[in-house]
């Protein structure tokens, strides 16, 4: 019904002299802010909301003539169907190995708590003592160990250089087609200066080092650059990353404690980037 409305408006514009349409819109906004004093609050159904969503794209001006929800409210629509559309690409299927029995499992954790020297082939070994067979990335899945905390060596290099390291990382930002964009940020260590942000649909390691030469030009690179272990950082980053003068740190495997700054900056420009894109 709403559609049929909107085509209808539409169509009427272009016929009709414009004033009358400008004063066709103020008697409506004027008993639509009547019945917005009068009535509690509307009910929207499924397909009021995705004409909202899909206008929000569509049109700019649209948070000006929302009377009926908040535009913030539309935003959260759409960050709604996002989470529903990828909650559906992630269900469960019935193919796949499938999962071990809760005493199994709790029996692993068990042995990994109350014996933290033990790794994942110690435990499977025990297991098979048991009777049970259990693979070893199984085994390793289910131990649930903490990641252990940032040594002092690793400590003291940020400390004593930490006016000479910049750090880098990719961040990702959902689209109202539920494509994603791939974000990529460099940020100074010492009074966490964002230096340079860009996004791109197709990251390449030859995209990836463009940005570096960008953001540093005429010898003002920094000495060091940090970043994880990620394998878009292929052989052409590298050159012209060392062609900049620049000597790359790579963090541990599974420690993004070693990289806090870059990490924790991509994901507020993760959030910040979803609403301006939904």
């Amino acid at each position: 019904m709403m559609l049929v409305l909107g085509v209808w408006a539409f169509v009427r514009a272009l016929l009709v002299n414009s004033a009358a349409v400008s004063l066709e819109n103020v008697v409506l906004r004027h008993q639509l802010a009547v019945l917005q004093r009068s009535v509690g609050r509307p009910r929207l159904r499924r397909r009021d909301r995705l004409f909202w969503v899909a206008l929000s794209q569509l049109w700019a001006g649209w948070r000006a003539s929302l009377l009926i929800v908040q535009p913030a409210t539309v935003l959260a629509w759409h960050r709604q169907g996002f989470q529903l559309y990828w909650r559906w690409k992630s269900r469960c299927r019935s193919a796949g190995r499938p999962p071990l029995d809760l005493e199994l499992r709790t029996l692993i954790r068990r042995m990994a708590r109350e014996n933290p020297t033990w790794g994942r082939r110690r435990i499977q070994a025990e297991l098979r003592f048991l009777g049970y067979e259990v693979a070893g990335l199984t085994v390793a899945k289910y131990m649930r160990r903490l990641s252990p905390r940032p040594s002092a060596p690793w400590r003291t290099f940020l400390r004593a250089l930490i006016g000479e390291i910049v750090a880098i990382d990719f961040f990702v930002v959902p689209t109202l087609t539920f494509h994603l964009l791939f974000g990529f940020l460099i940020l100074r260590h010492d009074r966490r200066e964002l230096v340079h942000v860009n996004v791109t649909d197709h990251p390449t390691a030859a995209w990836a080092a463009q940005q570096l030469v960008e953001s540093f030009p005429e010898e003002t690179a920094p000495k060091y650059l940090l970043r994880d272990r990620d394998a878009i950082y292929g052989d052409v980053f590298a050159r012209r990353m060392k062609g900049l003068g620049m000597s790359e740190i790579l963090i541990a495997p599974r420690a993004p404690w070693q990289n806090p700054f870059a990490g924790a900056s991509s994901g507020r420009f993760d959030g910040n980037a979803s609403i301006r894109s939904s």
